[in-house]
């Protein structure tokens, strides 16, 4: 079952639906009230008085159908969007409901499917697994939840989790309180469940509590400590008193950090020591202090970083968000490429890492943690003198010892730790030797001046580091000296595998020996006491007692550790080799212990001749032994120790105290101190209730949703899980108590459905038998059953699923039947009661709108009768009506063009207004016709209007002729003989036309053509100019009133001119148009009617008649004159 994002069951009202289904079933299929067992009644999460109640009256017979909260609870529960229930746990359910709902489009969900949703996304709990001997069963579980972001899930109490790589919305506030006070296996496997339950137990109980959390580097073991300090914060009682603890609390965890934690080649934030953090709290379960313990800080980093790894993050973020006067005040510079001890890894600037923005937090953390501007002072003046001392450089002298090759960095160094210049620079290049009473200064070479440089460095951070915890601590002391109850938290490394595995390798592995014991010890340890209290006999479980590899490592004069410390303190030469030889010596008959020399020829060829192999439990680990004997030394010069102890720095004299230089002992090996703080740590925590949480880093490239199969394979083993999950399935695989399994699955036997009466060891009894489960997969304890395979309970759960819908739509057929006929009653009743009221509603409005009417129309007759008076209030609506319908008809009935004349008849009121709108409405369209006119309409417009003056009303055809324009010119400049272009040229040619010119003598046609030009006239014939007529010499244009096509121009008597050009042309209105346009002489053009005289020569002149016939027709008549003939035109 799969909720979308931010769902939030009620868990309490899943519990009353339940109650309130099996009791309408009750009675519904028996009709008589009987009330639950009592057995029915227990659940395990506290229920809300709201919800309490509730269920306290519907157990106590309160089953009728008529009352309306239960009705109303019902129909909620029952209705056809309400969605069928599933229990949200499957095996470990407690009898709780929620509703079944799909996981979001994306993918990403925060809770659970049940068992029956197990093929999609797994089981919740390995144990559940069928093949749990199979790992490839295990991944394939792991893998089907991973892919659907469910990435926690349980073995037993144990939680797995898988780095997701990327934000999931599981984390919020409300997932916190949702899981606070519910019961561990009611919802889906979380970090907050784990958190939750230890805190319930520690309150109830009040005991105490560890939660370990392991796992390889970058698997999310930091984050989730972070998460679970978190959930604390947010979940528990608080007041304003103690939010300053919690507020401590949490801003130790980027102190730690920043000092404690480096990018590595596998993490970018990996831990490098580990923690154990014991949360206090009072008898209220309330935070009221802390305590940290840190073990085994790799002091190594801070003088030597692998190729793609980095030195602590304390050292950037000081040169990065440190302000300029803290920076010139340390003598540092911005750039850490200055600094050999920050670049040797070569890559100082790490985009996914915001060192300016942690800065700020690490500050804000130390004013909240009680840190004062002197500590604050003194502590960047040691992290400074450590970036100083990697920069101090040595050569030799003419003797060959060591001299400092510049003294600026050792005067930095001098100033921050407070330590005379002389004596550091002295204590650097030499060593102090006590030979009986005296004390001998012997100068250092190079590399022992080197070697005493990292020395110092590495002792000045290591020590500083344990200062900072214990400062944290102080902050966090609880002065009440009340008895308090805590939950420790251990963040520790997981088991480490490396291309080469050092000392610190080994330290790390042994730590996860130490731990895999007592994870194996306390979980066999519960399982026995649980089947002992439940009478069932217990079954040895035979499993691997990884003791005699922890007595390898630690057994006193035998152990690995012991011939160690033995070959660091013994007199003479020791190396590494020797140490190998005296392991060889003393363990070498040891089946977990080989080395080249021990192993076969298969086994010689991966081992190396400095190596020796362990075979831990979680498989074989090869460990080069070169530096073993210096990391465990781990030794600090007499004189170097005297000039810190002597500093005036107050850190640096609280961590090297002067009593040391009294202690003639030699101090404790590195090994033996971390082995004799693990043995104290195994103590704290077997005093604990102890809960485990497994990370599991998915892919080496931190890709959200890659699954890579070797290397999680590769961490289950080393993890151990495979050997937890065989050991909690050894007996059996899923217990439950009596009354929440009879409460879970009485439905499925007739005996114990709808309610048993009696024991509820009985009623199992009954219903196991019912169901068919054979002996050997069962057994009944006192108070809980115990099924040995999963797949019985799988089984169980899928009958259940579909016995469950079968009663679910009984129920909800009976009740939606109930629910109808109700309904239709109530309304029908509503039905006769609206209908009345309605009727009388009509008739109250019919008679209203009546009286209206009346009104109304006994107003406009008035308006009417008084129409033709001034405006008055008697015929006001009247006359604005009869207004308003005018307009709307005249909007609809408006000239379209400007030569429409029409106008719709105003009322007499309306007059002057209608003449005022026919005058703006003319002006509109002439307005907006002039707008739409080109330049060359225009032209045309304004030779139609010299058209119109001319022969308007004078000549025929003249309004045929308006709808016609005027063409340019007929023809084109190029349809001109050249040579007639040639003669006339310099005359800009305007307009040409073909004619008929009639000669003088005899009258006879002739086809020309009518060139018209700027300044004259000419008449052409082919290549041949055969009249010229200049404008300013023309004396008149003549044409007759009829339709024959004839123009004359008369000419003045001289002798260029033979005589006037009779002339017929086909558009005679665009020819004289034109020609009278380009003479400006409009007042020559006459219109003749009958005949008109003309001149044919000097001093002679002829008649034209004109005269209509059949036929057009031009001729000369019998008496000498020209007769042209036209065609009358219809009218």
């Amino acid at each position: 079952m799969k909720l979308r994002k931010g769902a939030e069951p009620d868990v309490a009202l899943h519990k009353l639906r339940i109650a309130v289904l099996l009791v309408l079933v009750e009675n519904l299929t028996h009709n008589h009230n009987v009330p639950l067992s009592s057995g029915a009644a227990k659940w395990d999460k506290p229920m809300s008085p709201r919800a309490a109640g509730e269920q306290q009256r519907c157990w106590a017979g309160d089953h009728s159908l008529e009352p309306p909260e239960l009705l109303q609870l019902l129909s909620h529960v029952c209705s056809p969007n309400y969605p069928s229930l599933e229990p949200s746990k499957g095996a470990h359910s407690k009898g709780i409901y929620s509703k079944k709902e799909d996981v979001d489009e994306n993918g990403d969900a925060n809770m659970e499917g049940a068992l029956i949703a197990r093929d999609k996304v797994g089981v919740q709990d390995f144990v559940l697994l069928d093949s749990h001997t199979s790992e490839a069963a295990f991944l394939n579980n792991l893998r089907k939840r991973y892919q659907e972001n469910l990435i926690y899930t349980y073995i037993g109490s144990l939680l797995v989790s898988v780095n997701p790589y990327q934000e999931l919305d599981i984390y919020t506030v409300t997932q916190m309180q949702l899981y606070r006070g519910v019961n561990f296996f009611e919802l889906p496997p979380h970090l907050y469940a784990i958190a939750d339950n230890a805190y319930r137990v520690m309150c109830n109980e009040y005991n105490n509590h560890f939660i370990l959390i392991s796992g390889e580097s970058g698997a999310g073991k930091t984050e989730a400590s972070k998460k679970i300090l978190q959930y604390y914060a947010v979940t528990c009682p608080t007041t304003e008193q103690l939010q300053t603890v919690r507020d401590r609390l949490l801003l130790s965890n980027p102190v730690l950090e920043a000092f404690g934690n480096a990018k590595t080649l596998r993490n970018d934030n990996s831990s490098r020591f580990g923690k154990y953090m014991d949360i206090q709290f009072d008898f209220k379960g309330a935070p009221v202090g802390g305590h940290i313990l840190s073990y085994l800080i790799e002091k190594s980093r801070v003088v030597h970083q692998n190729h793609g790894e980095r030195n602590f993050h304390i050292f950037y973020q000081l040169l990065e968000g440190g302000d300029k006067d803290l920076l010139c005040w340390l003598g540092l510079e911005r750039n850490p490429q200055k600094y050999t001890y920050l670049i040797q890894g070569r890559c100082a600037k790490v985009f996914s890492i915001n060192d300016k923005n942690d800065w700020k937090i690490v500050r804000k953390a130390f004013s909240i943690i009680d840190f004062t501007e002197k500590d604050i002072e003194h502590l960047f003046g040691i992290v400074a003198s450590v970036l100083h001392l990697g920069n101090i450089q040595f050569e030799e002298d003419s003797n060959g010892h060591a001299i400092i090759r510049d003294g600026t960095q050792i005067k930095w160094i001098s100033k921050l730790l407070g330590a005379h210049l002389s004596i550091l620079q002295e204590a650097l290049t030499h060593r102090k030797i006590e030979a009986r009473s005296e004390e001998v200064l012997s100068p250092l070479n190079v590399d022992l001046a080197f070697y005493a440089r990292d020395a110092v460095a590495k002792a000045i951070y290591g020590r500083t580091f344990t200062w900072l915890v214990n400062k944290i601590n102080g902050s966090l002391a609880n002065k009440d000296s009340t008895q308090k109850t805590v939950i420790g938290l251990l963040d520790i490394y997981g088991f480490e595998v490396l291309d080469t595995n050092s000392f610190e390798q080994f330290c790390i592995n042994y730590c996860n020996e130490k731990l895999q014991q007592l994870l194996i010890e306390m979980t066999l340890k519960a399982e026995q006491e649980e089947y002992e209290l439940e009478g069932i006999e217990w079954e040895p479980i035979p499993y691997f007692n990884n003791k005699i590899i922890c007595d390898l490592v630690e057994q006193k004069h035998k152990g690995i550790i012991s011939i160690l410390d033995e070959e660091c303190l013994r007199p003479g030469e020791a190396t590494d080799l020797s140490f190998l030889e005296k392991l060889e010596e003393k363990v070498g008959d040891h089946a977990h212990f080989v080395t080249r020399k021990l192993a076969d020829q298969k086994t010689r060829k991966s081992i190396d001749w400095v190596d020796f192999r362990l075979l831990h439990y979680a498989g074989e680990v090869t460990y080069c032994a070169v530096g073993f004997l210096e990391k465990n030394n781990d030794l600090l010069y007499r004189n170097l120790k005297e000039v810190l102890c002597n500093s005036k720095n107050s850190i640096m004299r609280d961590c090297f105290l002067l009593s040391e230089l009294d202690n003639r002992r030699r101090p404790e090996t590195v090994a033996t101190q971390f082995k004799n703080s693990l043995t104290s740590l195994i103590e704290i925590l077997m005093s604990k209730e102890p809960s485990y949480i497994r990370c599991i880093k998915p892919n080496e490239n931190k890709e959200p949703g890659k699954f890579d199969d070797f290397l999680i394979r590769h961490q289950v083993k080393y993890l151990g899980l495979m050997e937890h999950l065989r050991v909690r399935r050894a007996g059996f695989a899923y217990r439950r108590k009596y009354e929440l399994f009879l409460q879970r699955y009485k439905s499925l036997c007739p005996a114990t459905w709808p309610h048993w009466h009696g024991p509820a060891a009985e009623g199992v009894e009954r219903l196991i038998k019912h169901i068919g489960y054979k002996p050997e997969e069962y057994k009944l304890g006192r108070t809980k059953i115990f099924i040995r395979f999963p797949k019985t309970l799988f089984a169980t759960e899928d009958a259940f699923e579909y016995r469950k819908h079968l009663l679910i739509s009984r129920l909800q057929a009976k009740y939606k039947g109930f629910l109808g006929k109700r309904a239709y009653q109530k309304k029908r009743k509503a039905a006769i009661k609206l209908e009345a009221f309605w009727r009388g509603a009509l008739a109250r409005r019919a008679a209203k709108k009546r009286t209206w009417a009346v009104q109304t129309i006994r107003k406009f007759i008035n308006g009417f009768i008084n129409r033709k008076k001034p405006l008055c209030p008697e015929n006001r609506d009247f006359v604005r009506l009869s207004q308003y319908y005018y307009l709307m008809k005249l909007r609809d009935h408006l000239p379209k063009n400007v030569l429409d004349e029409s106008w719709l008849q105003p009322p007499s009121i309306l007059e002057e207004t209608s003449e005022m709108l026919q005058k703006i409405c003319r002006r509109n369209l002439v307005r907006k016709y002039c707008r739409g006119l080109t330049a060359e309409r225009k032209v045309q417009l304004q030779q139609k209007v010299v058209t119109s003056a001319v022969f308007s009303g004078k000549k025929e055809g003249y309004l045929e002729s308006l709808g016609q324009p005027f063409l340019e010119t007929r023809l084109k400049e190029n349809d001109l003989n050249p040579k007639v272009l040639q003669l006339i040229r310099g005359e800009n040619i305007k307009y040409v036309t073909p004619v008929i010119k009639y000669d003088r003598n005899g009258f006879k046609a002739r086809e020309r053509l009518l060139v018209l030009t700027q300044s004259s006239a000419y008449v052409v014939e082919m290549a041949k100019i055969k009249q010229k007529i200049e404008y300013s010499t023309l004396k008149g244009i003549s044409t007759s009133n009829l339709s024959d096509g004839i123009v004359v121009i008369h000419v003045p008597e001289d002798n260029k001119q033979k005589g006037d050009v009779i002339l017929q042309c086909e558009h005679i209105f665009e020819t004289v148009t034109k020609l009278c346009i380009l003479a400006n002489k409009q007042s020559v053009v006459k219109v003749v009617k009958g005949s008109l005289r003309f001149r044919v020569g000097s001093g002679k002149e002829a008649t034209m008649v004109f005269t209509v016939g059949p036929e057009p027709q031009v001729f000369k008549d019998k008496t000498g004159q020209l007769t042209v003939v036209s065609t009358p035109r219809k009218s």
